[in-house]
């Protein structure tokens, strides 16, 4: 019988020869990630030493720590809360990345997503780095145990697996994949479940797209997503890898709890209504609708193919008047690649408003909405209050979608707008 990417991962990280779905575990977290946030962080840290006497924490290597929601910092206590953040981690000697991007894609970028590796965070979207065969998961209720403890108690998750096929058609892009598979799926059919994603398509779908569909796992209920690598991933992520450990993949007569396969050929451009992420609809039942403002951005988008797809549908054209469009690019990285590429001029030429990585347009620190508007985002959640007032409405849409809706005032297909090779 054979075993999954997961069950591998986890016998490792636990010390074990194998371990299947089901087994409750002590598990080490070959790293220990975090983004400061006030009630997490600032309590983490608090307790460590309150609680458990830990003045200083042992294998600092393991940990790293991200300053990138409230950036920059808008008030007095936002800069505090910074400053013991900066202290907590000179101390300690743990690694932090501050003003380099939002952290789960800078985590990709220094080395974190290794091969093979166990990964937790007390955020879920840290799973986007299962697109480097990484394990990673969000222990929201009990990532203190990882900081205070050397393992953590785990049951070892069911995985389910969906295979992709065939290829995406013009103005349809991985975001569109992943809330398919939400509709087609359920939003809780792989609840406490690892989401294992393959097929013969995944070979060909760039890196920045299963980053968009790892990283929004939750939304079917899973505790995370991976990737078995192919070698375009492996050679990104391993020169950078902060840990030497074997990557490792599913077997062929791994046991799954449930398989699935989706036919991207088939698939045309998505829209999710408010107030849920588990709202799926057709783009074209809600073509025409209003709306004032546009994020192109978050954890699970603002990368350079978004960026590209964005600026395809915007050269040459501008926004419509009145209409605000905030591109955020999800890292340093990228907005320099961006700028290197022309993508930036082409954005800004357009009328959109370029601003440096920062979370806080996701969760409506800035650019806040007001009663009655209408966004287009490719943020994570388009919940009441997300962006502002719990009276504005937010609808989830690729990027090329958004771009398409920021020339028109009103959600728009893009597919009119993409050049004739394309």
């Amino acid at each position: 019988m054979g075993f999954t990417i997961t069950e591998k991962i986890l016998a490792r990280a636990s010390g074990l020869a194998y371990v299947k779905a089901g087994d409750e575990i002590m598990a080490k977290p070959d790293f220990v990630l975090a983004y400061d946030f006030p009630g997490y962080t600032d309590v983490i840290f608090k307790q460590l030493k309150d609680d458990f006497g830990i003045p200083k924490i042992p294998e600092p290597d393991r940990f790293g720590i991200f300053i990138d929601h409230m950036v920059p910092a808008a008030t007095p206590a936002a800069e505090q809360l910074h400053i013991g953040t900066r202290e907590w981690t000179k101390i300690n000697d743990v690694a932090l990345f501050e003003r380099k991007g939002i952290g789960h894609q800078v985590a990709s970028e220094v080395g974190y997503a290794t091969p093979g590796a166990f990964v937790v965070h007390f955020d879920g979207h840290v799973s986007q780095l299962g697109t480097f065969g990484t394990l990673a998961m969000g222990l929201r209720r009990n990532v203190l145990e990882a900081f205070a403890m050397e393992k953590v108690s785990i049951r070892v998750p069911q995985t389910t697996r969906v295979d992709l096929t065939g290829k995406l058609r013009p103005g349809v892009m991985a975001r569109d994949v992943f809330h398919h598979l939400v509709r087609v799926l359920g939003p809780a059919s792989c609840r406490f479940q690892v989401l294992e994603i393959g097929g013969p398509a995944v070979e060909h779908m760039s890196t920045d797209g299963l980053q968009t569909i790892t990283g929004l796992a939750m939304f079917t209920g899973a505790v995370t997503a991976i990737v078995n690598p192919n070698a375009r991933r492996l050679d990104y992520a391993l020169p950078r890898a902060r840990k030497q450990i074997d990557p490792v993949y599913s077997d062929e007569d791994a046991q799954y709890f449930a398989r699935h396969e989706i036919d991207l050929s088939t698939l045309e451009p998505i829209i999710v209504i408010p107030p849920s992420p588990a709202n799926t609809r057709d783009l074209k039942a809600y073509l025409g609708i209003e709306v004032q403002t546009g994020y192109l951005g978050s954890c699970v988008s603002g990368r350079i193919e978004d960026l590209r797809a964005a600026a395809n549908v915007l050269k040459g054209r501008q926004v419509a008047p009145g209409f605000a469009l905030n591109v955020v690019p999800t890292s340093q990285q990228i907005m320099a690649a961006a700028a290197r590429e022309g993508l930036i001029g082409i954005l800004v030429e357009a009328g959109a408003f370029v601003s440096s990585p920062s979370c806080d347009y996701c969760f409506g620190g800035i650019a806040t909405m007001a009663p009655g508007q209408r966004a287009v985002s490719t943020g994570t959640l388009n919940v009441r209050g997300r962006m502002g007032s719990p009276d504005s409405e937010i609808y989830l849409c690729n990027a090329a979608v958004l771009a398409a809706s920021a020339i028109e005032g009103k959600i728009a297909d893009p597919r009119p707008y993409l050049p004739a090779e394309d």
